[in-house]
């Protein structure tokens, strides 16, 4: 039995919201799954994504086969790089106080970029609202351009000159 984590559809139409399940390969998108791993919600900016980590990961180490979509998920909250963490500790490079250590630096250092995004992002959205759309524009009738090129133009009187005596 081929073991899938994929993405399955719910939400109504235009309105995507997804669960992210382990399921048979050969079931239905939309159909009968093993378990429920998360959420994903494309609409929010950014996307909101919601794992259950610890599911995710022992459910990798058994073999499922993520999908795309679901790969890059997984790789984004993390999960990856623990299971590439931890494959590392079974080959014995390094003990896993150093693997957590790493994976807990990793973190937050995800999470500061994650936040600067974010910010960055309501920055420049709200400089795009404060911007005035239509500009006020003055409207000239053609009796008031008659009227300016007939007027006599006043003359300005030179300015005097002082002389010093």
């Amino acid at each position: 039995m081929a073991v899938k984590m994929r993405l399955q559809r719910h939400g109504s139409k235009k309105r995507p919201f997804y669960f992210i399940v382990v399921a048979d390969g050969r079931s239905p998108r939309d159909g009968k799954f093993i378990q429920k791993l998360g959420t994903y919600n494309p609409l929010t900016v950014p996307a909101t994504v919601q794992v259950d980590r610890q599911k995710a990961l022992d459910w990798l180490q058994k073999g499922a086969q993520p999908t795309d979509t679901v790969r890059r998920i997984l790789s984004f909250k993390g999960v990856l790089f623990l299971k590439h963490l931890l494959r590392g500790v079974s080959l014995g490079l390094f003990d896993e106080a150093t693997a957590m250590e790493k994976f807990t630096k990793w973190t937050t250092e995800h999470d500061a970029q994650i936040a600067q995004r974010q910010s960055a992002h309501k920055k420049a959205h709200m400089d795009r609202r404060n911007v005035p759309v239509v500009k006020k524009v003055e409207v000239v009738t053609p009796a008031e351009v008659e009227a300016e090129v007939s007027a006599p133009a006043e003359e300005v009187a030179p300015e005097e000159t002082k002389t010093e005596e």
